[in-house]
């Protein structure tokens, strides 16, 4: 192996007709490359897809009320109702393995005109009443202050966490937030903390245009008494919300006395089940991209193999000549299995390259152009490269047993013989 006339005559074989070895090489090399490429695109794919999931926690499902479809125990069908506070207590006591239970209220919106006012400016907010255990379903980096704490529900303290997207609507640039007051549907709140939630663009001021008020404040200010507009449920991570839910929805439809077959009263949204679905594209993704790329490698090495075989017909006669002058059959049969070896791993080699080199410019690309909607840093582990290098190099060695063995079943007498 680390004979220097060895690897000259592996040279001289490789380069006697060089346009046939780079043609052959041309399959290895393409297959490589196009497997490396199918992997970084579905790659950046899983990390778009992940990026809309965004931090928010994936084992959990949101429910809300809606009419009624059948009549029940003398009560009408298309009939409205609303969760209780009192509900959140029931489900913990009923359903085990539960994380976070955490009664929401809601008001505002885009489209819901100018609701909060900060002296001369109005803008139109999403505003949340919620539980300190919010920022753990909903994960948000604080970026001044504090976030709401059990003594502001307690207390029912009319304070306000707001994004960073409100906070370059309402305010002037360098002007202090923390302490200031904007007014909500005419009630005042003080400022205690800002935020920015991580997104697929970034962080687009866009995304950040919320506001956060503790639950009980947000209750008495706009007289939701003991009313809740949805839940966020969350279930322990050896647990899936997926197995809960029904058990969950079954204690609402006792508490609230729905129907046990109605099945449009309760609306929910099992966020788990949704991102389990794509989990399984991003396995599917993989898997054919992997099929496809390991196809067109495959026609790469059978082409390698060929050529091996038309390669130790013309040696023949040399061949005939080396076995006379005594030269043992696992000798000439390792000479052509390093041939092939070295010729695939180099055009493998080469694929990997141009594919590094095709990534990295697509992710300077959407470095400079800025992010892209579900598709995000396609990337490849070296995992998958060093993986694919021992593809080639048992490849190669595949490509080359059937020439190998083909030339050391030539007899010394007739292959002297071969014109």
């Amino acid at each position: 192996m680390f004979s220097r006339d060895r690897w000259r005559e592996i040279l001289e074989v490789l380069t006697s007709n060089i346009g046939r070895t780079v043609l052959t090489a041309f399959g290895v090399c393409w297959g490589i490359f196009i497997l490396i490429i199918l992997l970084a695109a579905g790659k950046g794919f899983e990390n778009g897809i992940r990026a809309d999931f965004g931090d928010i926690a994936t084992n959990t499902m949101f429910m809300w009320t809606r009419r009624t479809t059948k009549p029940y125990e003398g009560l009408p069908k298309d009939r409205s109702f609303e969760f209780k506070v009192s509900d959140v207590q029931a489900i913990w006591d009923n359903i085990p393995n539960l994380r976070f239970v955490s009664p929401r209220n809601q008001l505002g919106g885009f489209r819901g005109g100018g609701n909060v006012i900060r002296g001369i400016r109005v803008g139109a907010y999403n505003v949340y009443g919620d539980y300190p255990e919010i920022i753990n379903q909903d994960p948000m980096t604080v970026t001044s202050g504090r976030f709401i704490n059990q003594n502001d529900i307690e207390e029912k303290r009319k304070v306000a966490i707001i994004g960073q997207g409100v906070k370059s609507e309402l305010y002037e640039k360098g002007e202090e937030v923390l302490g200031s007051y904007i007014k909500i549907q005419g009630v005042n709140f003080m400022v205690i903390g800002t935020y920015k939630k991580k997104n697929n663009d970034g962080d687009g001021e866009e995304a950040q245009k919320e506001i956060f008020v503790p639950f009980t404040s947000f209750s008495q200010a706009f007289n939701r008494g003991e009313d809740v507009g949805w839940m966020a449920i969350t279930a322990h991570d050896g647990s899936s919300i997926s197995q809960l839910k029904e058990s969950i929805i079954d204690v609402m439809r006792e508490r609230h006395k729905i129907h046990p077959e109605d099945k449009r009263a309760i609306g929910y949204f099992d966020l788990y089940e949704q991102f389990n679905r794509v989990e399984s594209l991003f396995v599917g993704l993989k898997a054919i991209a992997y099929l496809v790329g390991i196809m067109v490698l495959l026609s790469g090495i059978i082409g390698v193999s060929n050529i091996m075989l038309i390669v130790v017909k013309e040696r023949t006669k040399e061949i005939g000549i080396r076995r006379a002058l005594g030269e043992q059959p696992w000798s000439i049969k390792k000479q052509i299995l390093m041939e092939s070896i070295f010729l695939t791993i180099i055009s493998g080699m080469t694929g990997i390259i141009f594919g590094t080199l095709v990534i990295y410019g697509i992710n300077a690309l959407l470095d400079s152009v800025g992010p892209v909607d579900m598709f995000i840093n396609p990337s490849v582990s070296v995992g998958v490269v060093t993986g694919a290098l021992v593809i080639l190099m048992v490849s190669g060695l595949l490509a080359g047993f059937i020439p190998a063995n083909s030339a050391i079943r030539v007899r010394p007498i007739e292959a002297l013989r071969t014109e």
